[in-house]
């Protein structure tokens, strides 16, 4: 998303209006940077960040409040003449007057919070982060699994959903069914659900169901970064899948490169056993063991060892 109007902002943090400017709902935010304007309070407007969200904490208030009427009135009047997205007072900290009467005045909004300065910085920045940050959206099933974050995906009418309500009987969580959003983050790739089918999914023959009524909290979990992806495929006999493990397959997400497993499905395969399995294998492997590795090694020095057993024995 390259940017994320104001009164969504405003809407999603449930951020106190005091003073509401006329066009609210057409400014865009588009940095996720934020600005404690205590250098243009003092009278130092050179190289103000004046694009960026303004807040106002407990050092920028005192300073305020301690200046004369008319010199407070003079800086006010010069800040809000700045064509700011909006000035957010934390700790629910008293509103100046002169800060009402110059927002309608320059058409700005003021906007309040109950929470500290620290926290309302992190809480802004981690929010515009992740909203701005460029995303994507995949068919498919996001669960964690043994505290990895496993996407499933595949065909319609594969068995994603089916296996996915095993993983959750099996003490698994469920993050997202059908529609993923895909977020790239400093982290890495992070995925949750619209919040319109949060925690419901889809089980043909069943209909909907919701797993946080069905299994209780424990049993979901808002959103997680993705570690691994498998895909579901019927299984096709004229197909030769990987017995072995050693070539290691990655599928493209927004730039990021995902381990990818195949995985055929035919009738008597216990798909939530494989992806638990594929899980603690792929968490050995972050732990750097590679089983298919370790095996082709000691393959590899017992030929070794009887080549060398050979050539003595011809000697």
């Amino acid at each position: 998303m390259e940017y994320i109007t104001l009164d969504k902002l405003v809407e999603d943090l449930e951020l106190e209006i005091i003073y509401k400017a006329d066009n609210m709902e057409k400014i865009k935010i588009s940095a996720s940077e934020i600005s404690r304007p205590g250098l243009p309070l003092a009278g130092y407007f050179n190289k103000f960040a004046y694009d960026r969200l303004q807040i106002i904490g407990n050092a920028e208030w005192f300073f305020c409040n301690n200046l004369t009427k008319d010199l407070r009135y003079k800086r006010f009047e010069e800040y809000f003449s700045y064509n700011f997205p909006a000035l957010i007072f934390a700790r629910e900290l008293p509103i100046f007057p002169e800060a009402i009467e110059f927002a309608k005045k320059y058409n700005r909004t003021i906007l309040s919070v109950d929470i500290s300065t620290t926290k309302l910085v992190n809480t802004i920045i981690n929010y515009l982060d992740y909203v701005l940050a460029p995303g994507t959206v995949v068919h498919g099933v996001l669960m964690e699994v043994y505290g990895l974050g496993v996407l499933i995906i595949g065909e319609s009418g594969v068995g994603k959903s089916e296996t996915a309500l095993e993983l959750i009987k099996r003490g698994h969580r469920l993050v997202a069914d059908d529609v993923i959003e895909i977020k790239k983050v400093d982290s890495g790739l992070r995925g949750q659900s619209p919040d319109i089918i949060r925690y419901f999914m889809e089980i043909r023959g069943i209909g909907i169901i919701d797993i946080e009524r069905l299994y209780g909290v424990g049993a979901i979990k808002s959103d997680e970064f993705i570690d691994l992806v498998i895909e579901l495929e019927f299984w096709d006999e004229k197909k030769e899948y990987d017995r072995v493990g050693l070539d290691e397959d990655y599928i493209d997400l927004l730039g990021e490169k995902v381990p990818k497993l195949l995985i055929p499905v035919r009738p008597g395969r216990n798909l939530a056993m494989i992806v638990e399995v594929a899980a603690r294998n792929a968490r050995q492997k972050k732990l750097g063991y590679n089983a298919a590795v370790e095996l082709n090694n000691k393959i590899k020095t017992q030929m070794r060892i009887r080549k060398a057993r050979d050539i003595r024995n011809e000697k």
